[in-house]
């Protein structure tokens, strides 16, 4: 099976690398970007592909797209520190066959690599549970007692927008933005700014083309 991991640390394509070498029936390649990676595919003509979603220049769910439409046989196995369930549920939706964290170990890791390559799907239990849970909505009522700024921040979060970049928009301060999230969470029920992405984007509040790129105040960005 011919493998190209896509990410832009080397310790992590190193690290995926030694990996995959304890099984011989795979040929590996990487690519530290998503252009590196468009180009390979038609040199290497990879089976499975294993993304990271936090890529320089065109972002992983945009090279997702890329990779199927000049190969729709490719698999693709995002490989990410987000374990929230909104990122695997844009990433099932854009085409991806398999999502596993990249704080799983390894033995879980390979297993992923091997579905997916073989032809199935992969999630990991605790994500797949997670997934669980965005069928359950907030009930019309709930959305009724937010006010109209409320919304407009709601659908401000499910586009991706960060807290500066709201308060900007809407021209008031940071601190406000962050105070009207407070209070949204406490309307609705929920304790994460991410269950407020969620509830945006199923309401279709927002289409939450941003989502992979948000991070909130109580969920600061990671690196990859």
């Amino acid at each position: 099976m011919k493998v190209l991991i896509v990410d832009d640390h080397p310790i992590v394509r190193s690290g995926l690398r030694k990996l995959l070498a304890a099984e011989p029936q795979m040929d590996v390649k990487e690519a530290e970007s998503g252009a590196e990676a468009l180009s390979l595919l038609k040199a290497f003509r990879p089976g499975l592909v294993i993304l990271d979603l936090n890529l320089p220049g065109i972002g992983g769910l945009e090279v997702m797209a890329r990779l199927k439409a000049e190969d729709a046989a490719v698999r693709v196995l995002i490989f990410s520190v987000h374990d929230d369930a909104i990122y695997v549920t844009r990433a099932l939706q854009a085409g991806a066959a398999g999502y596993v964290s990249k704080h799983a170990p390894p033995d879980q890791i390979l297993t992923a690599v091997k579905r997916v390559g073989s032809g199935q799907t992969y999630i990991d239990h605790a994500m797949a549970q997670e997934l669980a849970l965005l069928n359950v909505k907030p009930t019309s009522r709930a959305l009724a007692d937010l006010s109209r700024r409320d919304l407009e921040i709601m659908r401000l979060l499910g586009d991706g927008r960060s807290l500066p970049q709201i308060a900007e928009t809407i021209g008031v301060s940071y601190k406000t933005v962050a105070n009207n999230c407070s209070l949204i969470k406490t309307k609705l029920g929920v304790a994460r700014t991410a269950d407020l992405i969620r509830i945006a984007i199923l309401h279709g509040l927002s289409k939450g083309g941003g989502v992979p790129g948000h991070s909130g105040p109580d969920e600061p960005s990671r690196q990859s």
